[in-house]
């Protein structure tokens, strides 16, 4: 018997966001798993995606733990399935991101003898923006003193301090339509005008502060012989800062509310999926506790990319992520985990979630 054999049962399982059949399956599986370490199940329904769950341990006074993750995968029914093995890496949608790392949290939970103000929340559309989810994993992060996630950790088994915000933004401008060749004079191009606010945009990047603004799609016109009564830009903003944030926000809006082409007018869409995850004091000062915990030196790491870590973070949970094995190729068909990270994780967590039971 594979000492995987429960991760493979859940990586055989495909769990695409937009599946809601197979995501629900997984978390069916998980809610057993916790369920048996005495856990108390919320379940919150949902038509069109998965149901995300609360697990809810027994309580003492004292400081609470959340932890999180989520149950959806990136890779629909027929693309990339099944779990597989060699002797340094499992393979399988899900290994790393983040089925390792939810396995990671039973295993190190079973561990225990008695379990006290551990939490955990599994959401099923993280893969997706976490659109459905973001407001509930906001409202249950901001009970909590600490939250952990287990996103994949780094190559040298780093944990995450630091994660940017997010947002997706789209710009419809409307121009006036005419004839190209008898009445130029009388059209308003709203192409033109969108090449203006893409060069406008896109000077708000800033790579000394870790900020981009990327517009990455263009809609607009109707033919070569018309001017355009229509354009749109999608574009996306990263940034490592809230001052960056604040500033991207304000010079946005303003360059959205100039016409650079008299007549044109512009209207903005969208939000920010996920706030700034920005390395702080509180965190280095747990970080230092988690040490003292596992009698070992912690590495940490900043990431480009979001997680739910972000949500967390700004309900004001003092946050760390990267919890789950160190594994690459996720989001392809060649994600895999590496298995000495997979045990020595399990070791880790074990022994943090030991020292926090063990300090109440």
């Amino acid at each position: 018997m594979s000492e995987f054999q429960e991760l493979a049962e859940l990586i055989n399982i495909n769990s695409y966001t937009k599946n809601k059949k197979g995501v629900d399956a997984n978390g069916a599986l998980m809610q057993k798993k916790f369920e048996a370490l005495n856990f108390k199940t919320t379940i919150y329904e949902r038509k069109e995606i998965g149901n995300h769950l609360f697990f809810e341990s027994a309580k003492k006074e004292g400081p609470k733990m959340l932890l999180l993750g989520h149950l959806d995968t990136v890779f629909p029914p027929g693309t990339f399935e099944h779990f597989s093995e060699d002797s340094e890496w499992i393979y399988g949608p899900g290994v790393c991101d983040m089925k390792g790392g939810n396995m990671v949290m039973v295993e190190a939970l079973r561990a225990q003898e008695k379990i006290y103000n551990i939490d955990v929340l599994l959401v099923s559309d993280e893969e997706t923006g976490s659109d459905d989810s973001r407001e509930l994993t906001f409202h249950l992060a901001k009970n909590y003193t600490y939250c952990l996630v287990f996103e994949a950790a780094g190559k040298n088994e780093e944990i995450v301090t630091a994660r940017k915000g997010i947002g997706t933004f789209s710009i419809e401008i409307t121009g006036k339509a005419a004839h190209a060749g008898n009445c130029y004079t009388q059209g308003v191009d709203a192409n033109q005008e969108a090449a203006h606010k893409i060069l406008a945009l896109s000077h708000l990047s800033s790579l000394e502060e870790g900020t981009t603004v990327n517009v990455g799609k263009i809609e607009g016109g109707i033919g070569a012989n018309t001017i355009s009564p229509y354009a749109k830009l999608l574009f996306e903003t990263r940034f490592s800062k809230i001052s960056e944030r604040d500033r991207i926000l304000k010079e946005m809006h303003e360059i959205v509310n100039t016409s650079y082409i008299e007549g044109t007018s512009a209207k903005l869409s969208g939000n920010l999926q996920r706030d700034v995850m920005e390395e702080n004091s509180k965190q280095l000062e747990f970080i230092k506790l988690l040490e003292n915990w596992t009698n070992s030196k912690l590495l940490t790491e900043k990431r480009g990319g979001g997680s739910d870590a972000n949500i967390a973070a700004s309900a004001g949970a003092i946050t760390l992520d990267g919890f789950g094995p160190y594994g690459d190729g996720d989001h392809t068909i060649h994600e895999r985990a590496n298995k000495k990270s997979y045990f020595n994780r399990i070791e880790l967590v074990t022994k943090i979630f030991n020292g926090f039971i063990k300090s109440l």
